[in-house]
Order: structure tokens, then sequence, then C-alpha cells
């Protein structure tokens, strides 16, 4: 429930936009604040967040993400102007920085190696259902009520989870965590948002722009000033010892290879079912199901694959299936039945699956219980930073090939940039000039960007999945040492460290 609404946040606004454009007056810089200001916060904050439930309480601090994601959906269906919704939009951001770290860090105090995996895949899969149902559930919405309804779809949903939290998840936490560092979580919170700000921005605005250029120098700076800071410390709150090892440094490359190419995906594939196939928001919603299936079978039969094969199995062979996935869909082209679509989005949740699952539950079994939040901090931290990332270059690649091969031959030129602005853009052009041959020509560029970014994202999968099968560390088909053992570890248990956490 806690992970639920954090899926439905990241696709169903998307389908309110135009709505809000005209109602609150946003513009397009406005439009995208809406969007980018959730984005920034959470990819900024999930760092200290780990550390404050290590320290105070993951449960507390989980019901406190909640809360305040709670708020923000309180406060943005009455926003009348964009400085509003931006305002809401942040503290839902705010509480999704809490949220995502907590619920993965009290999976490892509470389950053993067997009960993780399920656990990990119920997340996940938690997730994978807010993903597609957004845009369904939005577009129903938008057709019934008026834009502040996805607001509050929220709030009956975070309200089952608060009570959920508190009825149902003991409390665990790690009194000899370090303290929280103003100036380092100062450090980190700036660092990273100045980055996923630069990364995000500099497809649109261009990479020399200088709010660009200087996003991504401040957050050089201050990320570098963070890690002398930190290795400094006698009690770091940035554990990069975590990084020393293999396990978790290995799962978590993979888990951040997969989120930038999904992000990729996810950033591409809805022009293309409504620009280029001619469906709404709700029909965009429906034919991302697949993808969704493919995912929630993974997520429900990795747990015995990884017993009967080991992780390092079942994580080369979804990557696999990812790349194949990828370099399929790479074929499309304006003519493809969405048949041949459906094929390989269910291909690409079920490889999605098998390689996430997996490597954050082999991430998460290399954690001693005590650096719980911390790590899962860091985990989720580096996954969301891979997806600004992919969104960005990825987003940079596609905006590139569209805007070479646009033909706008006998366009006016103001018109010709408009058009040159996005697929969607295009076409209204066309439809406003009476020019069909401009949206044929957008929906041929546009298709050839998607497969050339496709095409990109299958390489490296490729690449990720020969990697994995070669260098991540060998489980012994199932049989992971507990939690806390290892490199890390300090030779305790599951069921001895479970007993010193507090709970």
């Amino acid at each position: 429930m806690s992970v639920l609404v954090l899926g439905f946040d990241l696709t169903i606004l998307n389908v309110a936009l135009p709505t809000m454009a005209a109602d609150i007056g946003a513009g397009t810089g406005e439009l995208q604040w809406i969007v980018d200001s959730y984005a920034v916060v959470f990819a900024a904050c999930m760092l200290p967040a780990g550390l404050l439930g290590d320290r105070f309480g993951r449960r507390r601090m989980l019901v406190t993400g909640l809360v305040l994601f709670l708020a923000g959906s309180l406060l943005g269906p009455f926003a009348a102007a964009p400085e509003a919704v931006i305002a809401a939009r942040t503290v839902m951001g705010l509480g999704g920085a809490l949220i995502m770290p907590l619920a993965l860090s009290v999976i490892p105090t509470l389950f053993g190696d067997e009960e993780r995996a399920r656990a990990v895949g119920a997340v996940t899969a938690g997730m994978a259902v807010g993903l597609p149902a957004g845009p369904l559930l939005g577009g129903w919405l938008l057709d019934h009520f008026w834009w502040g309804a996805i607001f509050i779809l929220n709030i009956p949903l975070v309200v089952l989870g608060i009570a959920a939290v508190l009825l149902l998840v003991p409390e665990t936490r790690d009194p000899s965590a370090p303290r929280v560092d103003p100036v380092s979580t100062a450090l980190s919170v700036l660092g990273l948002g100045g980055l996923v700000l630069g990364v995000m921005e500099g497809p649109t605005r261009g990479w020399s722009d200088p709010l660009v250029a200087g996003a991504l120098a401040g957050s050089a700076v201050l990320l570098g000033r963070l890690v002398l800071r930190e290795r400094r410390a006698a009690r770091p709150m940035l554990d990069l010892e975590l990084l020393d090892d293999r396990a978790f440094r290995g799962n978590a490359i993979v888990a951040v290879v997969a989120t930038f190419v999904m992000a990729g995906l996810l950033f591409v594939l809805p022009a293309y079912l409504q620009a280029v196939l001619g469906n709404d928001p709700f029909g965009t919603g429906l034919r991302l199901m697949p993808l969704m299936a493919g995912l929630l079978v993974a997520a429900r039969t990795a747990p015995l694959m990884m017993a009967r094969l080991g992780s390092r199995v079942v994580v080369s062979a979804g990557m696999a299936v990812f790349a194949f996935a990828m370099l399929l869909g790479a074929r499309s082209d304006v003519t493809v039945a969405y048949g041949f679509t459906a094929v390989w989005l269910a291909a690409t949740g079920f490889g999605l699956g098998f390689a996430l699952v997996p490597t954050t539950d082999a991430a998460l079994g290399a954690l001693p219980v005590s650096r719980a939040g911390r790590g899962t901090g860091l985990l989720t931290t580096l996954r969301q930073v891979g997806a600004a990332i992919g969104v960005a270059l990825l987003g940079s690649l596609l905006n590139g090939v569209f805007t070479d091969r646009l033909d706008t031959e006998g366009v006016p030129g103001a018109a010709a940039e408009e058009a040159r602005g996005s697929v969607v853009a295009a076409h209204a052009v066309a439809e406003r000039l009476g020019v069909p041959g401009l949206a044929e020509s957008a929906e041929s560029a546009y298709v050839h960007g998607m497969d050339l970014v496709l095409l990109v994202c299958g390489i490296a999968a490729l690449l990720t999945a020969v990697a994995t099968a070669v260098l991540l560390p060998d489980d012994g088909k199932g049989e992971q040492s507990a939690p806390g053992e290892g490199v890390l570890g300090d030779g305790a248990g599951m069921a001895s460290a479970r007993s010193g956490t507090g709970q």
C-alpha cells in the first residue's frame, strides 16, 4: 500500500497536465516544474531518509513519509495557481523520499532469506500495479471529475497504508546509528538535487544553459565535498563502505542499469501509444497492461527460480530477456500492429521482474540489519538518479533524431519551430494548418527515434547480462548467507540481529 501510491504518482499526473494548463493558467515551464519538483526532492532526500529510519525508528519514519504524502495530496486539489501545485508536489516528493527506502529497509529486519525475496517481489509488484493504472484511473477521473481528483485518489490509499503500517509492522531501529549530521545532510540534498535538476533540464534547455551548467557543476562540488567529509568522519552518515561489498555493489549496479533502461522506455512509450497509435490516456494505460502483467508474473515466480538456480543465473537470464524485448521493440515502424507491441512489452516486464527482484533481494541480503536504512537509502538513491539520467540522455537522443528527421518543408517558420517541439505539437500544427504530410513525417520521425532509444537500451541490457553472468557473486543456488554475515557483517544470524534492533 505504501509504494502503490508512488507508482500511481509517477504516471497519473501526466494525463492531467493539459487540463491543468487550461484551468490554472500554467505555462510550459510551470508544468515542467509541477512534474520536476516531485522528482528532484524525491531523489535528493532519500539518503538522509534511510539514516533517519535507522536512528529514530523505521516504522515511525515510514508513517511520517506517508503523512507528508497525505498532506501534499490534501493541498493539491485546492490549489488555484501553479505555484501552489508545485508546493504540494514538493511536499509529496519529500514524503516519497521517506516511503521508498524505508518500505524496503523494514524487509531484512522482518524476513529471513526465503521470505525476503517474496517480500521484495510484493513491493515490486505494488509499484508495478501503479504505473499503468495511473493513466487508466487518471483518464477516467478526468472524464468524470476535475483535475484535482488525481490528488484525492491518493487519500484513501495513504490512509490505508498508515493504518496497515501501524497495525502490522513492528518498530525497528539501530540505537548505535550515527547521528544526523546537518552539514552532510545539506550537502547530500543540495548535491543530489542539483544533479537531478541538471540532467532533467539539460535536454530541453541545452547542456550549456547557465541553469543546467551551474546545477551540474554545483552538484559535482557539493557531492565531492560530501564524500571527502564522510570519509574523514569516525561514524559517517553516508555509508560508502557498503560499496566495498561485492554482492551489494554488483547488484546495485544491475538495479541502476535496469532502472535507467526502464525509465527511458516509460519516457518514449506514452507518446508512441497516444500520438502515433492514436489512443486516449485511458487506452494508453490499458495498452501498458502487458508490461504490468509480465512484471507481476516475474515478481511471483522469481523467488522460486532463485531458490532453484541462484540469483546470478536468474538476474542474468532476466537481463537477457530484457535485452531481447528491447531489440525486438526496436523493429517497430508506423505500420506495426499493437499485437507486436504487446508481445515485446510483456517480455519487457517479464525480464525486468527477473532482474529487479533478485538484485534488490541480494542487495538487501548483503546488508547487516543494523544498516538496513542507510543501505536501502543508498540503493534507492542510486536507482532514482539512474532513472533521471536515463530520461535525460535517452530523451535527448530521441529529441535529436526527431528534430533531424522531421520534414517541415512548406511550413511557416514559427509553426515549423513549434512542430519540432514534440510529436504531439507536430500533430497540432498539422491539424491547424491542414498539412497531413507533417503529421505523417512526425510519426515516422518519432518511431525512428524510439527505435534508436530501444536499440541503445537493448545493448545496455545485453552487456549487463553478460557482465552479471561473469562478475556477480554466486550465491550457491539460493543458499544465501544471512544478512549481516560476510564482508559487512558481524557474524550474527537473522534471529539474533532482529532481537537487537528494538522490536
